[in-house]
């Protein structure tokens, strides 16, 4: 017989060497003399489990004929106050059975992880001896995060096989794999050209043009659904060449001609046009060309021709003389006009011969020509100035209680040379003065504004994350002409009450005047901190309203086309399409502890230290441009200077506290003034993201003031969770490196740029690729194929809903690539579409 805790000794005592009265009473069920010689056997036996996330599993055993059953686990008894037990009796033998639960915890597990496996088994008693049961082992089932290795985006010609490799995310139990097409469930079953391999990959076993899709990997098991990154596989059909037609027929013009069309096949997916010409002409034999002598009725053409020119140049004389008498008065919109189009100079510039590519109906224009930028050093410079109203000699606004910084007036408006006519100072004072927003910082250095009309155009906060609002062309009523502000609120100015695990991810930013006109959506770009998971997240968009609460306007991932408002999540950063202005911030709600925010670590020590104390501060902050940039000040104020390059920390929602340590110092120099072991900083104040300042301070102080040489390690770390190490090693002497020399480039950029010269695509170019793309093509290449080579078309429902889904695209374009946009890039993408058109603005529809 096998081992027994001593109460089960104490019990089989009692039971068989005690007298016959006490046995009875122990053994409530006594076994039936016919059965008493049996051992018992398990009707249920106790199978292996997982853990999933901390949630307790049940283990459950049942015997028959058992007087008891107990579970052991890795070799140990569990207590019997442990178990639940059950009696009941068989009715078609009589004989008792017996069913036993435990519950086991993920900490019990957990307490001898990595030594062993964790198991349990029961063992049941009969008045015959003992049975053991199967062992049942419990692990605690994740799944990582990271595919060890991920599809890759591929080109392929039609009928090449194409496999895709996808290894899962390390997991317990083992990940099963999935593939999707387009969001759809590939079944290999239902369609035999896919294959999964027995170890995940995919195979498309001969590749069809219908096959052109973005196919994602994904892996789940009982604890989570982890999606790889798309790949997308193209599938291209190169154009081939038709038979040249048959000579035509000599013509007037002692030409005869042939033509052969790019249909055998026809290019598809991308693939390469045919190449050569697809019109050839040659000159006619002396026989075949008939000579006609000019008669009467061509002398009448030629006349008629020439009388025709005399009046369109009369007519564009009087259009001049007209147009130089009223230039004074120009209406708002008729000004603009004359802006944009002096800034192009269609007129005056003639394409090179090398310039022309051949086309199907004639010479067409080489697509770098949409690199050409327009003449800024004419009129297109002054609209960095500001546009208004002749009679408003004294530049103020009218103060209201209405919104705040109404449009103003219709009329006649002149343009201005230069900046902003309104002191900068004066214009924050009154737009702090509103009731709406009182709050509004009355330094410049963390707001910019400007003046702007259809032609749109880019606010930008310097230094700040690339915090930015873009006004795309048309965005603002013609006729209208608003005074724009962007700035970032200091969000102890600003009460943002937060609940439960919420925290905030970006700055509190606010764009107005409010309540304007926009007529389709400004896109707000600003930086975030959250490692981005959609099942670890539940991220909401806040507006302030009048009254000064905070609603939810949005819920990221959730968002329907109808919404005045959209948001693009990308890895750092947020664009924010809106059809309202106003005061806005993300706030994200973790839905495990799994959440985590990245959190920017840097340290500080005084410029120059006299005395025998130094102080080393730590300052752990959310990892955003615009608290950098705060701290920043702040320590120019305190004469601090960085004495080592910030570091990133992964910080989780898992409650527990981050703590500050300093090692390695050497005692014969240095000591530390800290009593205990660490410092401390409680979670909450770190989640909330609501206060910006957070930082600790080691005081340290040298033996003697000739000791300049400082090494030593700091360290910082979230209990149980990510931690960072900085190596200090300086002379607290000699090093005088500048604060923001190394971490802040010149910001060149101007704060408030208006008309083409905010934007990358010039404005004629821009047309003509949305006239050309917004069209639906039967053969796919349209605005849908330009959101495809950008990478954006997951937002393809949201451009479908817009008059302009073309325009729309380009404007997110533009709010990405401001500073890196590369427009050979684009011009490349829309060559490859087929849409070389759409960049020939110099060139008339007549011409090619």
């Amino acid at each position: 017989m096998h081992s027994k805790p001593e109460h089960l000794v104490s019990w089989v005592r009692c039971s068989y060497f005690f007298p016959d009265a006490q046995h009875v009473a122990t053994v409530t069920n006594p076994l039936p003399a016919a059965f008493s010689d049996l051992l018992p056997h398990f009707l249920i036996e106790p199978e292996d489990v997982y853990i999933v996330k901390n949630k307790p599993v049940t283990l459950t055993c049942r015997s028959t004929p058992a007087t008891q059953i107990y579970f052991k686990c890795n070799g140990e008894w569990v207590h019997q106050d442990d178990h639940m037990i059950e009696r009941t009796t068989d009715p078609s033998t009589g004989l008792p059975v017996m069913e036993v639960k435990i519950d086991i915890s993920r900490q019990q597990v957990e307490k001898i992880f990595g030594l062993e496996e964790f198991w349990c088994q029961c063992v049941a008693w009969s008045t015959s001896g003992t049975q053991k049961s199967q062992k049942a082992y419990v692990r605690i089932a994740y799944l990582r995060k990271n595919f060890e290795q991920e599809p890759l985006s591929k080109e392929v010609s039609l009928d090449q096989e194409v496999l895709l490799h996808c290894h899962p995310p390390e997991g317990v139990p083992p990940a099963e794999v999935e593939w999707l097409k387009n969001e759809d469930l590939i079944d290999p079953i239902g369609d035999t050209n896919y294959y999964i391999t027995v170890d995940h990959n995919l195979i498309i076993k001969q590749a069809r043009l219908a096959d052109t899709a973005n196919y994602t990997c994904v892996a789940k098991n009982i604890v989570a659904r982890r999606r790889s990154s798309s790949a997308t596989v193209i599938v291209f059909v190169d154009g081939g060449w038709s038979e040249w037609s048959k000579w035509s027929a000599c013509g007037v013009d002692c030409t005869v001609w042939r033509s052969r069309e790019c249909s055998q096949p026809v290019p598809g997916g991308g693939g390469k046009d045919c190449q050569g010409l697809d019109l050839e002409s040659k000159n006619c034999t002396n026989e075949l060309c008939p000579h006609t002598a000019s008669g009467p009725e061509d002398v009448a053409l030629y006349v008629g021709i020439i009388a025709v020119a005399l009046c369109l140049v009369l007519l564009l004389i009087v259009v001049i003389l007209v147009y130089r008498r009223k230039k004074e008065g120009l209406d708002a919109d008729v000004a603009d006009s004359s802006i944009l189009t002096t800034g192009f100079q269609p007129v005056s510039i003639k394409p090179s011969k090398q310039d022309w590519l051949p086309c199907r109906a004639g010479p067409c224009f080489n697509s770098h020509l949409l690199t050409i930028q327009p003449d800024l050093t004419t009129t297109t410079t002054s609209y960095q100035g500001s546009l208004r109203s002749r009679h408003d000699a004294n530049n103020k606004f009218t103060v209201t209680n209405g919104p705040l910084l109404d449009p103003l007036e219709n009329g006649r408006h002149t343009l201005h040379n230069g900046k902003l006519t309104t002191d900068p100072a004066d214009f924050m004072t009154r737009l702090s003065t509103q009731t709406y927003f009182k709050s509004l910082p009355r330094d410049t250095a963390n707001t910019s504004y400007g003046t702007f009309n259809f032609l749109g155009g880019r606010l930008t906060i310097p230094n700040s994350g690339n915090i930015s609002l873009l006004v795309p062309p048309e965005a603002i009523p013609r006729g209208k002409i608003y005074e724009v502000y962007l700035t970032i609120q200091r969000k102890e100015d600003v009460r943002l009450p937060l609940a439960g695990c919420q925290t905030l991810l970006t700055p509190i930013v606010s764009c107005g005047p409010p309540g304007v006109v926009l007529t389709r959506p400004v896109i707000l770009s600003m930086d975030h901190c959250a490692e981005i998971n959609p099942e670890n997240w539940a991220i909401k968009l806040k507006k302030q309203s009048y009254e000064g609460t905070w609603e939810d306007v949005l819920q990221v991932g959730e968002e329907l086309p109808s919404d005045s408002y959209y948001c693009q999540l990308e890895a750092d950063k947020c664009r924010i399409f809106m059809e309202q202005l106003g005061r806005f911030t993300l706030v994200g709600e973790s839905l495990s502890m799994a959440a985590t925010k990245r959190l920017k670590l840097i340290l500080f020590a005084p410029v120059c230290c006299t005395t025998l104390e130094y102080s080393i501060r730590v300052y752990c902050m959310d990892d955003t441009q615009d608290v950098f940039k705060e701290v920043m000040q702040l320590e120019r104020q305190l004469g601090g200077r960085l004495i080592d390059e910030p570091q990133v920390l992964l910080f989780k929602d898992s409650y527990h506290n981050l703590r500050l340590s300093i090692h390695d110092m050497p005692r014969a120099h240095w000591r530390s003034k800290l009593l205990a072991g660490y410092q401390e900083i409680p979670f909450y104040h770190i989640w909330s993201g609501s206060q910006r300042s957070l930082h600790c301070t080691f005081t340290l102080e040298r033996l003697s003031l000739s000791t300049c040489e400082l090494s030593c390690r700091l360290c910082v770390w979230q209990v149980e969770g990510e931690g960072q190490s900085f190596g200090i090693d300086f002379n607290i002497a000699k090093d005088t490196r500048a604060l923001e020399a190394d971490f802040f480039g010149s910001d060149t950029n101007a704060p408030a740029l208006a008309g083409p010269s905010a934007f990358q695509i010039p404005y004629l170019i821009r047309q003509k690729i949305c006239s050309s793309l917004d069209a639906p093509c039967p053969h796919g290449a349209d605005w849908r194929l330009l959101a495809q080579r950008l990478q954006l078309d997951r937002h393809n429902s949201f451009f479908a809903s817009k008059a302009s889904p073309t325009s729309v695209i380009l404007d997110l374009w533009e709010a990405q690539h401001f500073h890196s946009g590369n427009l050979n890039h684009l011009a490349a993408v829309m060559a490859e579409i087929g849409k070389q058109e759409a960049m020939i603005f110099l060139v008339s529809d007549g011409e090619c």
